[in-house]
């Protein structure tokens, strides 16, 4: 049987996790133990007290998250803070956490996985970090029209303002909230950006500068990476795994 400590040292390395600087409450690498010993894999984008019930309920004792649980922390262990945990420790199911080395990750991270599940292969990164870039950008030969339909197959809602090129060269992925990717978007002179979402006055700069911008939801695009890291240690650690969904529309 495979044990919590092989497992969490793998993960640590496949994501390079002491490489990059993040939130301090990102807190990445394990979060919670168990009592050493892993026979179910679990995936999901957020820490959370219904995620944590579900993956329980379905037997996982070692949860893969990108939203971890530290955030607002220090605080008191109770309320919903206890909840959350009680869950966890009362099911014996540890807590993995990974943020920016998820979204970063140049096979198996978010924008890499943006771009290739639209058929785009990332030719060099953006948003640079000390672990590497986090965002990636991919050369492109369609119109946006192409583009916005394939995201628009590929995600439930997709919102989508359209002032840029309407044959981009290249366009840039950004996982989640891209609000932090705009200035490095500028920079690189690329106006077509895909990301989750962005903060209202991005508007006015899209028109003012010429940009596409097509967003798809932050949990609709951090849900890629999770998963193939929880099926990447299926594989090398021969055990089951699932997606926990929650089925979250922000």
């Amino acid at each position: 049987m495979p044990k919590l400590k092989d497992i969490v040292a793998h993960c640590d390395a496949r994501t390079r996790l002491r490489a990059f600087k993040d939130a301090p409450g990102a807190f990445n690498g394990l979060q919670l133990a168990n009592d050493g010993r892993v026979t179910r894999i679990g995936a999901a984008v957020d820490a959370g007290l219904v995620p944590f019930r579900a993956a329980v309920a379905a037997g996982v004792d070692f949860l893969v998250v990108h939203h971890g649980m530290f955030w607002d922390m220090p605080r008191p262990l109770t309320g919903a803070a206890y909840e959350r945990l009680s869950v966890l420790v009362r099911g014996n199911c540890a807590l993995y956490s990974s943020h920016l080395p998820l979204d970063s990750h140049p096979t198996i991270g978010n924008n890499a996985l943006l771009a290739s599940g639209l058929g785009m292969r990332p030719s060099r990164g953006f948003i640079e970090n000390e672990g590497g870039p986090i965002g990636r950008i991919a050369p492109f030969g369609k119109t946006r029209a192409e583009l916005r339909r394939a995201l628009e197959a590929r995600y439930p809602r997709v919102v989508s303002i359209e002032f840029g090129s309407s044959r981009p060269r290249r366009v840039a992925f950004c996982s989640g909230s891209g609000n932090g990717a705009m200035s490095a978007l500028l920079a690189e002179g690329v106006d077509t950006l895909v990301t989750g979402e962005l903060r209202e006055e991005w508007f006015n700069v899209a028109q003012e500068r010429c940009l596409n911008l097509y967003l798809c939801g932050h949990y609709a695009t951090e849900v890629h990476a999770v998963k193939a890291l929880a099926a990447e240690l299926s594989s090398k650690f021969r055990l089951p795994w699932e997606f926990i969904a929650t089925e979250n529309p922000l």
